[in-house]
C-alpha cells in the first residue's frame, strides 16, 4: 500500500498543471468551470487555487482565479523571481470595448506567462491619434518591442506604417496587416485571415442549398475590406447570385434611422429572392434578424442570417449561425511573435501568421432544398 501512496498526489500535481495551463490560455478560470473539466468537486478545485495562490503562482478572486496580479502582494512571487520584467512590451489598440478585450487577455496571459511585462495604451481608429498615443508610450519609458493595431488604409496610415517600420524597436501588427506593396520588411503580424472566412461564409450557405445571397458589411471597419474578397471569390467559384451588397456605416444601424436603413436591406433581399445574408458585424445581425423577425419575416425558413465576430450572435433569437475570429490566439500570437524576434535577433526570419475563424453554426441558417421557393413575400 505504502508504494501506491506517491499516486495521489501526483494526480494533483497534475491537475494543478491543468488550471495553470487554462490560466495562461484565457488569462482567469472559474471554479464551476474548473470542476466539470477536472471531474472533481468544487471544494477539490478551491483548494488547489489556494495551493497555487499560497506559492505566488496565480491571484484568488471571488469564484476563480486569475494570472497572479502585480498588485498581489499576499505572497512573494513564485522562486522569488526579480520585479524586472523580461522584457517590456508596449500594446497599442484603437478600442477598450467590443473586439479588443479578448486580443488583449491573450497578450496579457502570453506576456505574464513568460515573465514579460505588457504595457497597454488604447487609441481611437485615427492615425494621428494612434501616432501620438504609440509616441506617448514609448516616451514614457524604456521598452522592447511595440504590438501596434494602427490604421493601415489611405494616405495618412501608410506614412503610419512607415513611421512603424522606421522605429527602431521591433514592431509586430496584432489583427492588421500592411499592404504588400509597401514592402515594409521589418513589419511582422499575427492576424485573422479575414479574407478565408468570407471563403467560408459562402461555402457554407451553398452547402445549405442557398443559391441567391447577400452581404452586408461595416464600412468603417477594416475587416471588411478582406471579408468582402473572400465572399466574392466565393460567389464566383461557387456560382452563386449575390444582389444584396451593402457597405454601411455602424452609426447608420445603430442610429435613429436604422429602421429605414434595416427595410431598406430586406425590401432589396425581397425583390431579388435573396434567402441567405452574411452580416458583419454580429451586431448589425442581431438588429436585422430582430426587425425581420418583428415584420413577419421568417428566420431561418425565408431569410437564414449569418453574422461575422461573433460577440453576441449567439444570445439572439434563434441563435446566430457565426464565424469566429480567433481573438484571443491573435493576442498571443502577437506576443510570442514579438518574444520570438526580440529572442532570435535580427538574424531570425520575418514571420507573419494567420489565424483562421472558426464556423459556430446556429439556428439562424437552414437546409434548403433544390426546388425550396423563396417564400410567401414577407412585409417590409
Amino acid at each position: 500500500m505504502d508504494a501506491q501512496k506517491p499516486a495521489s498526489p501526483a494526480f494533483g500535481l497534475s491537475r494543478q498543471e491543468r488550471i495553470l495551463d487554462e490560466l495562461r490560455r484565457s488569462g482567469s478560470v472559474r471554479v464551476s468551470e474548473l470542476s466539470k473539466v477536472l471531474g472533481v468537486a468544487e471544494l477539490t478545485v478551491r483548494r488547489d487555487i489556494s495551493s497555487l495562490a499560497d506559492r505566488g503562482l496565480l491571484t484568488r478572486v471571488h469564484g476563480g482565479a486569475t494570472l497572479r496580479s502585480r498588485l498581489d502582494a499576499t505572497v512573494p512571487r513564485a522562486g522569488a523571481v526579480a520585479e524586472t520584467p523580461l522584457f517590456r512590451i508596449g500594446m497599442v489598440v484603437p478600442s477598450l470595448t467590443y473586439y479588443w478585450p479578448q486580443i488583449i487577455i491573450g497578450a496579457r496571459a502570453a506576456a505574464t506567462t513568460t515573465g514579460s511585462q505588457l504595457i497597454l495604451r488604447a487609441a481611437s481608429y485615427s492615425p494621428a491619434d494612434q501616432r501620438r498615443q504609440i509616441t506617448s508610450l514609448i516616451e514614457s519609458g524604456y521598452l522592447h518591442g511595440l504590438i501596434v493595431a494602427p490604421d493601415t488604409t489611405g494616405p495618412d496610415g501608410i506614412a503610419l506604417l512607415h513611421w512603424l517600420a522606421s522605429l527602431p524597436i521591433p514592431v509586430v501588427l496584432a489583427e492588421r496587416r500592411a499592404p504588400s506593396s509597401l514592402a515594409l520588411t521589418s513589419l511582422e503580424w499575427a492576424t485573422t485571415d479575414h479574407t478565408h472566412g468570407g471563403i467560408l461564409a459562402g461555402e457554407y450557405l451553398a452547402s445549405l442549398g442557398h443559391t441567391r445571397v447577400g452581404i452586408v458589411t461595416s464600412v468603417d471597419s477594416p475587416t471588411s475590406a478582406p471579408l468582402r474578397r473572400g465572399w466574392e471569390r466565393a460567389v464566383k467559384d461557387l456560382g452563386l447570385t449575390s444582389l444584396v451588397d451593402q457597405d454601411l456605416a455602424l452609426e447608420a444601424m445603430d442610429g435613429h434611422d436604422r429602421d429605414d436603413v434595416i427595410q431598406q436591406v430586406l425590401s432589396r433581399c425581397l425583390s431579388t429572392e435573396t434567402t441567405a445574408l452574411l452580416i458583419h458585424s454580429d451586431r448589425q445581425a442581431v438588429l436585422v434578424q430582430q426587425y425581420a423577425r418583428d415584420n413577419g419575416w421568417q428566420v431561418p425558413d425565408r431569410l437564414a442570417i449569418m453574422a461575422y465576430d461573433d460577440e453576441v450572435a449567439e444570445s439572439a433569437e434563434p441563435p446566430i449561425t457565426a464565424l469566429r475570429p480567433p481573438k484571443q490566439d491573435v493576442g498571443r500570437v502577437a506576443v510570442e511573435l514579438m518574444l520570438g524576434r526580440l529572442t532570435g535577433g535580427p538574424t531570425r526570419p520575418r514571420q507573419r501568421t494567420f489565424l483562421l475563424p472558426e464556423l459556430r453554426p446556429r439556428g439562424s441558417s437552414a437546409t434548403r432544398g433544390p426546388h425550396d421557393p423563396a417564400g410567401s413575400a414577407a412585409p417590409v
